[in-house]
């Protein structure tokens, strides 16, 4: 089983945390249950770079997520595997598809910092190296993907304004329109302390599982429920933020 559902709009969850925490949360929390009731031999996660050190709410909702499956991972027979990477190119709300479509109309094409970098894998190369990754698990892991170097937005707009046939800042200007809310310069695939180790796949690493104490784990996340239910947004931002210390951009909503 492949869970790939997520709301994943970094600046429409930062308006709108709740959803965040409902879908990405529990829905997994859910949908690993399910698995686990059912038998299923292997639950795959799709995970995000935005989990590493998250600067918004949706990298701490999936943050959460992973800690979700590494701890059904131990209670159950089902093998539980989480996948982190980057962007993939061309997907849907890819930077691509939106530069395109800005070049079309002549312009502006809008880049929200000068020196924003992302890591793109194409969508073919993501989806053979996910399922690659979901035949390797053993359960508990979470898998690494190597995204190559890290691009340079503006040179990515630059050279799709050139390879449509314009010159940059001649026929189509871009414009640099600042950060949107949560949005970091550069991502990370992974925490320092999770010490990555290599698998039999060359862009396939596995991060050392962190251990969280399952009982207060899931205590918390019962916390977390009871303050779904009344929407109490400032509680359950404070709460998301005890589960992922990492997370630095509660003092913003």
């Amino acid at each position: 089983m492949f869970h790939a559902a997520a709301h994943k709009h970094v600046p429409l969850m930062e308006d709108n945390p709740i959803e965040a925490i409902k879908n990405n949360i529990f829905g997994t929390l859910n949908a690993a249950e399910c698995a686990d009731k059912h038998g299923v031999e292997k639950f795959v996660l799709v995970s995000t770079d935005k989990a590493v050190n998250p600067a918004n709410i949706m990298g701490a909702t999936k943050r959460v997520a992973e800690i979700i499956i590494q701890m059904m991972d131990k209670e159950s027979g089902t093998k539980f595997a989480a996948v982190r990477f980057g962007n993939v190119l061309g997907s849907s709300g890819s930077v691509i598809p939106l530069f395109r479509s800005q070049i079309a109309a002549g312009g502006p094409v809008t880049v929200t910092h000068p020196d924003i970098t992302r890591y793109f894998m194409t969508i073919p190369e993501a989806t053979q190296l996910v399922i690659q990754a979901g035949a390797m698990a053993k359960g508990g892991e979470i898998f690494v993907l190597d995204m190559g170097e890290p691009v340079r937005i503006m040179d990515l707009a630059r050279d799709l304004i050139w390879l449509s046939g314009f010159e940059p800042d001649e026929d189509i200007a871009i414009e640099i329109v600042g950060l949107r809310p949560g949005e970091k310069l550069y991502e990370e695939l992974f925490l320092e302390k999770e010490r990555l180790s290599s698998t039999g796949h060359e862009k396939i690493f596995i991060g050392h599982p962190l251990t969280n104490d399952a009982n207060t784990f899931r205590g918390e996340l019962e916390r977390l429920k009871q303050l779904l239910v009344k929407e109490n947004q400032e509680e359950m931002l404070q709460l998301i933020n005890r589960l992922v210390p990492d997370y630095r951009s509660v003092e913003t909503h």
